[in-house]
């Protein structure tokens, strides 16, 4: 059986003069006589089989039934227009919402015209956060997170080691002979409190008691470090360029293994052709060098 053709016109009209609560002031939106829209919208009254408008001395206002119709209506324009936005030269454009934590996303920012140059049907949206993530709730396509891989109902794909080590300001530096003289020195720490002492046990050494202050922001840290308020334990690999240009160093080579980078999605929803195409090149990336 042939669908029936919707009343494209006769909606629009409607959704006009609602939103003007005014028929005058739609027809001069839609460039047409007020006697049209008034037709459209009684025919859409009659296709309903409902009043849509109360007739007011001034303007309209909207019935019930009106009511409850305009935001369907509204939605179902909205989301026409946002796709007919996607195309660019003829071509759907696929919007791609990624989540990454800060730390990872410095080292993605340079890299990220080489996605785009690969890959320009993609209109690629990236949020930071702090590894706390609700993929559904922020309305992410998936996200790049630190840990072990395992967060439920999230399907995880390994993207890059990132060992800790205790990385600080030059002038610093120049004052640690051995692990234990950390212990005169403020020891920044993030919310994983227990990365320091797993580090001093790495070391050799015994753990001083902590004091300092705590950020949920590896960059936030690695910022103080740099500034010299503290040491701060720090993924070497994804500071490459501090340590190249000599503003933090490593003062000693032990490193921990607490996590890896992941790139994770929804296990129930399936992946798309634009997160696919995000997760070969971003595997690709981390193969690289830093």
């Amino acid at each position: 059986m042939d669908r029936p053709q919707l009343p494209l016109n006769a909606l629009r009209a409607f959704e006009a003069a609602a939103r003007h609560l005014s028929i005058t002031r739609a027809a001069m939106e839609l460039c047409v006589g007020q006697a049209a829209v008034s037709h459209q919208i009684k025919a859409l009254e009659a296709r309903l089989g409902a009043p849509l408008f109360r007739r007011l001395p001034r303007g309209v206002a909207l019935t019930d039934e009106g009511a409850a119709l305009l935001p369907l209506v509204r939605d179902a324009f909205d989301r026409i227009g946002a796709t007919l936005d996607q195309f660019m030269d003829g071509r759907l454009r696929e919007v791609l919402t990624v989540g990454v934590v800060g730390t990872f996303a410095l080292w993605l920012l340079p890299r990220l015209p080489d996605f785009a140059a690969a890959h320009p049907g993609i209109d690629l949206r990236v949020l930071t956060n702090n590894n706390r993530v609700d993929l559904t709730g922020e309305g992410l396509d998936c996200a790049i997170r630190f840990g072990d891989g395992a967060w439920h109902g999230s399907a995880a794909t390994p993207l890059r080691a990132a060992p800790l080590a205790p990385l600080c300001a030059p002038a610093l530096a120049r004052h640690l002979e051995r692990p234990a003289d950390l212990a005169t020195l403020p020891l920044l720490r993030s919310y994983r409190s227990e990365e320091w002492a797993r580090w001093f046990a790495a070391a050799g050494t015994p753990a001083p008691a902590l004091r300092g202050p705590v950020f949920d922001s590896s960059p936030l840290m690695a910022s103080a470090a740099a500034a010299g308020h503290g040491v701060a334990l720090l993924p070497v690999a994804m500071f490459a360029p501090e340590l190249a240009a000599e503003r933090l160093v490593q003062p000693f080579a032990a490193t921990i293994d607490a996590g890896r980078y992941w790139l994770t999605r929804l296990n129930s929803r399936p992946e798309t052709p634009a997160m696919a195409a995000f997760r070969g090149w971003i595997e690709d990336a981390c193969r690289g060098p830093d």
